[in-house]
């Protein structure tokens, strides 16, 4: 296989400047510059696919079904296009970024360039921080539904307990881990066909899914057909304003990842514009997914707490393995396979985020130098995958075999994270922007209203969720000294964030000083 010849990390950027400060852009030392990554080997068809398969439609809808339902009963679609909305707008604020600095290390970059060092870093820290968690998540829900799959292709549920065995548990879990691994290392084209085939599968059965739930609706054998309502799709009609923030913070969840388009900015044909298009049509793409299969799935089984009700608690982490036999039948099986492939296909896909923004951290002096090494072979930021693999690995290993509340209450931080770094991306996008807001009515709405209301939404989520996690019957009800352990999780995470950060201060000061990469602002 051919592979593109990747532009020197010396190299000026072939765009044009990002501000009258040319210099500072076109690849000095205060501004940006290539990596070494393969330039020009994703399209803007890749480069969707990559991020749906980032976001799993199918892993996170069936374990979202259930607890959303639980919150915000048949207003489930309501909630849906609610935690939609500020994932648009920040992706508006992203795309407008990226379109004046393309660069691998996204909301680490950008923010740099807005705020200065310091929150950039912790913007970058943000992200790693989440993926990482998402890493050993995915892998977790990959070796579990294996089981699942091989129990039901092989008519053996003893097949199925093997999950609950940690020590299988964790090896098939690093299996995974391991291909995923090998396959993020290698060029981005290998990355791309393997997942054309899991995308693609998942959302064939996806979709069969919804449209034989509507047949079973039509044809009287639904489990307890609900009809479909214009109220499904008011946010008012949800009891409370807690109700509704919980709602979000599960459908926060369920978007999360499609910025994975921008970081693969520098593989990407027409990287000032062709990334942020990706996101933007990928976030569309799978809402317009949820909603379709989440009204299918009410239409069936309603919102009850008995059966296949969706608000029977006993199905709720897993809804698709317990309506796929009602709803499928004979082919249930494809379910719990889709499921797989689209756990393994964003396991795959994940790694990709990590590693491109520790790869810039490296590039840039934010971390050690070792980071910005490229694979002369394939082009791919090896030892920032290899990093990310074996940090993800060892947090899934430790938190199985100490506590699985832990590794879950973990999972449930992710919400916090995203609020945090997505936050300061849109609110970078507002502060890089502000000289340009009202050269035009484009220029106002995408890069001050929309990334400005986007952060705003997102702050008051992540602040929220920081409250209500302090309680210690959220989560899994583990507390410590009686402070909710999600609570704590997620300050452990960020404090631990600040003391790197402030050790790299020390190790590597130029960074510090904006003297690898300076704050700049946008000319109008």
């Amino acid at each position: 296989m051919t592979h593109p010849t990747p532009a020197p990390a010396s190299s000026p950027e072939p765009h044009a400047p990002l501000t009258s400060a040319s210099a500072a852009v076109d690849g000095s030392e205060h501004g940006l510059s290539k990596k070494g990554l393969s330039a020009g080997s994703v399209g803007l068809i890749g480069a969707i696919v990559i991020g749906i398969s980032c976001i799993a439609p199918a892993y996170t809808l069936t374990g979202a079904l259930g607890p959303t339902v639980a919150e915000v009963g048949t207003q489930l679609p309501a909630i849906f296009l609610l935690g939609f909305i500020p994932m648009l707008l920040v992706a508006f604020g992203y795309r407008e970024l990226n379109s004046a600095m393309p660069d691998s290390g996204t909301s680490f970059t950008w923010a740099t360039r807005a705020f200065g060092p310091w929150i950039g870093w912790m913007a970058g820290w943000g992200l790693i921080a989440a993926t990482v968690v998402v890493l050993s998540n995915l892998a977790g829900i990959a070796v579990e539904f294996f089981y699942l799959a091989l129990a039901q292709a092989f008519n053996n549920p003893d097949l199925a307990n093997l999950v609950g065995n940690p020590f299988v548990n964790v090896a098939t879990c690093l299996v995974f881990i391991l291909g995923a691994t090998l396959i993020s290392y290698r060029d981005m084209q290998t990355t791309q066909k393997v997942q054309y085939w899991l995308v693609g599968f998942q959302l064939l059965v996806m979709i069969g899914f919804g449209v034989a739930a509507f047949w079973h609706v039509a044809n009287g054998t639904a489990f307890d057909p609900t009809q479909v309502e214009l109220s499904w799709f008011n946010p008012f009609e949800v009891g409370s304003f807690t109700a509704v923030v919980a709602g979000l913070s599960v459908s926060l969840f369920v978007f999360w990842g499609w910025d994975v388009t921008l970081t693969m900015n520098e593989e990407t044909r027409g990287s000032n514009t062709t990334p942020g298009r990706a996101a933007t049509l990928t976030v569309t793409i799978v809402v317009a997914i949820y909603l379709f299969v989440a009204m299918g799935a009410l239409a069936f089984a309603g919102i009850g707490e008995t059966g296949v009700g969706l608000g029977n608690p006993e199905i709720q982490e897993n809804a698709f393995f317990y309506l796929a036999g009602p709803i499928l039948g004979p082919v249930a099986i494809l379910m719990s396979l889709a499921v797989l492939s689209s756990s393994a296909a964003s396991l795959q896909s994940t790694f990709v985020s990590p590693a491109r923004t520790l790869l810039a951290m490296g590039h840039y002096g934010a971390l050690p130098s070792k980071f910005a090494s490229v694979s002369p072979r394939f082009f791919t930021p090896g030892y920032a995958t290899v990093v990310s693999a074996i940090v993800a690995a060892g947090f899934y290993t430790v938190m199985r075999f100490v506590s699985e509340d832990v590794l879950w209450d973990t999972i449930t931080t992710l919400g916090m994270m995203i609020c945090f770094y997505y936050g300061l991306t849109a609110f970078a996008a507002v502060w890089y922007f502000r000289k340009t807001w009202f050269a035009s009515f484009r220029n106002a709405f995408f890069r001050l209203f929309a990334p400005l209301v986007g952060g705003l939404i997102l702050t008051v989520l992540f602040f929220t969720t920081l409250i209500d996690s302090m309680d210690p019957s959220y989560g899994s009800g583990s507390n410590i000294a009686g402070v909710g352990l999600v609570f704590i999780l997620g300050i452990v995470i960020l404090a631990t964030g600040v003391v790197i950060m402030i050790w790299q201060r020390f190790k590597r000061p130029e960074f510090f000083r904006g003297e690898r990469l300076s704050k700049d602002v946008a000319q109008a």
